[in-house]
């Protein structure tokens, strides 16, 4: 899995250049599979679709899913949020709209750019990455 020079290089610069760049979310997909917290990026990635949706019963369907597999108590990927966020999300559910997850959303991003991302600009899987795309 070979990145153009100037991706690898622009992953380092923000965390929104690493996550628009599909190569980019893989290669943070799996550094965070090691350190046990790629819940966080799923559900953020999960939080994207879901603002894409137009269709409300597509909407109510996934705002369910997402919910079950992300955000109540013992979900299988439970990501790291305060009860009241968590609390508001189950009572929108019932009404779900474009906007339902983006108060969770900004928390997890918080987190992965003040937490993960730091860790992840000086793991080896990066650190490799951008030395194979430096010597190109």
């Amino acid at each position: 899995m070979l990145a153009p020079v100037d991706d690898v290089a622009a992953w380092g610069e923000t965390l929104d250049n690493l996550l628009e760049c599909k190569t980019g979310r893989l290669v943070f997909e799996d550094f965070l599979r090691t350190e046990y917290s790629e819940e966080n990026l799923l559900f953020w990635l999960a939080c994207e679709d879901y603002k894409e949706m137009t269709g409300g019963t597509e909407m109510a369907v996934t705002a369910k899913r997402i919910y079950a597999e992300f955000v109540q108590v013992d979900a299988p990927r439970q990501i790291n949020i305060d009860c009241v966020t968590r609390e508001e999300i189950g009572e929108n559910l019932s009404q779900p709209g474009p906007h339902s997850f983006d108060r969770a959303q900004r928390v997890i991003y918080g987190l992965m750019e003040n937490d993960c991302y730091p860790r992840f600009l000086k793991s080896e899987i990066y650190q490799a990455l951008l030395e194979q795309s430096e010597r190109r």
